[in-house]
């Protein structure tokens, strides 16, 4: 596994605590306007011979020192794969793809050619999620909601040489708008998702990293969030080949199985043409997310059943193969206490 989503939350908490330390490292430039500007207050100044008016350090700075010292020492004992991932090193370069750090020397399986630092879509996309099944790790999917969110993923991605998933729920899209806007018709949250798109792809290849940009769940009553970002993605393509977004998950686990699939066929049809994955959903994830409550549904109707999702492979596969099935086995949404 090249990442667990643990690890990637606690490294992207610790990147935004980063920035704004870079910001008050005294090799930094300081003038009197940005440092009002975040709140930090006056600069002591002095006026020596020359008569130019000098800034002195202040108790921040001794601060900020000792930030810096700490964590030179540490970067200092980080293994080698850290600190090449932590120089956007470029992906695929060598066959061996190997670091070494002392005695213990860490391995990599090359990804594909067809993968490459940037937003997937297409084939591209299909060949990063059967190399992660073949090699057996996970690609963490984040929802993000602030574009300093987007940022703080994808450093901790390319710090850690892992692909990632960056996604949005209609809520966070609405959020990244800004949640004065209107959302009539979901035009904040189709704005939002969209502004989050252009966001990713403009700078995912500056971070050297592999990016499936995708949205989160989406039940019925929220498919014209989803209409939204599909004409996007088709004007899109008309200007670059491919498309805005690289997939979307349309959740109809609660309607009848014969409309859920009816519904997945023509979306899939659109996506076909500009080399979108659809990602559809059997049996009901627990719990509450986004609005949606699923805390007191039968129990039975949290596990797929397999006859189920060979009924969706049958539907769906004379239309294109570019889609996968979320199949529920009892999952849950939220934190849940032991046994429960």
């Amino acid at each position: 596994m090249m990442l667990s989503s643990k690890s990637l939350a606690l490294a992207a908490v610790l990147l935004v605590s980063y920035d704004v330390d870079a910001f008050m490292s005294p090799q930094q430039p300081r003038t009197s306007t940005a440092l009002a500007a975040y709140g930090i207050g006056s600069w002591n100044k002095s006026s020596p011979a020359g008569g130019a008016a000098v800034a002195t350090r202040n108790p921040w700075d001794d601060v900020n020192e000792a930030n810096k010292v700490a964590k030179t020492e540490a970067f200092a004992k980080a293994p080698a794969v850290v600190k090449k991932s932590y120089g956007l090193g470029s992906w695929n370069k060598s066959a061996g793809g190997s670091s070494t750090s002392g005695a213990t020397t860490t391995k990599r399986t090359p990804l594909p050619a067809s993968v490459h630092a940037g937003v997937l879509s297409g084939q591209a996309q299909v060949d990063l999620l059967d190399h992660a099944k073949k090699n057996g790790y996970a690609i963490p999917a984040v929802n993000c909601v602030s574009s300093s969110g987007i940022n703080a993923c994808l450093e901790a991605a390319a710090r850690n040489d892992s692909p990632i998933i960056i996604q949005f729920s209609s809520g966070g899209s609405q959020f990244y708008a800004g949640k004065g806007l209107d959302n009539t018709d979901f035009a904040a949250a189709i704005d939002g998702a969209i502004s989050g798109a252009f966001h990713v792809r403009t700078l995912a290849k500056r971070y050297g990293v592999p990016v499936i940009l995708h949205t989160d769940h989406c039940a019925k009553k929220l498919l014209p969030w989803i209409d939204g970002l599909l004409e996007a993605s088709e004007n899109y393509y008309q200007m670059n080949g491919e498309p805005l977004f690289s997939s979307h998950m349309i959740d109809l686990s609660e309607e009848p199985l014969e409309e859920n699939l009816e519904i997945c066929q023509n979306y899939l049809a659109r996506f076909a043409k500009v080399g979108m994955l659809l990602e559809m959903e059997l049996g009901i994830t627990g719990g509450e997310e986004d609005g949606v409550n699923n805390e007191d549904v039968p129990l039975e109707d949290l596990y797929s059943k397999p006859e189920e999702i060979n009924q969706v492979y049958e539907a769906l596969t004379p239309i294109s193969d570019m889609f996968t099935v979320a199949a529920a086995f009892g999952n849950v949404h939220g934190v849940y206490s032991p046994g429960n």
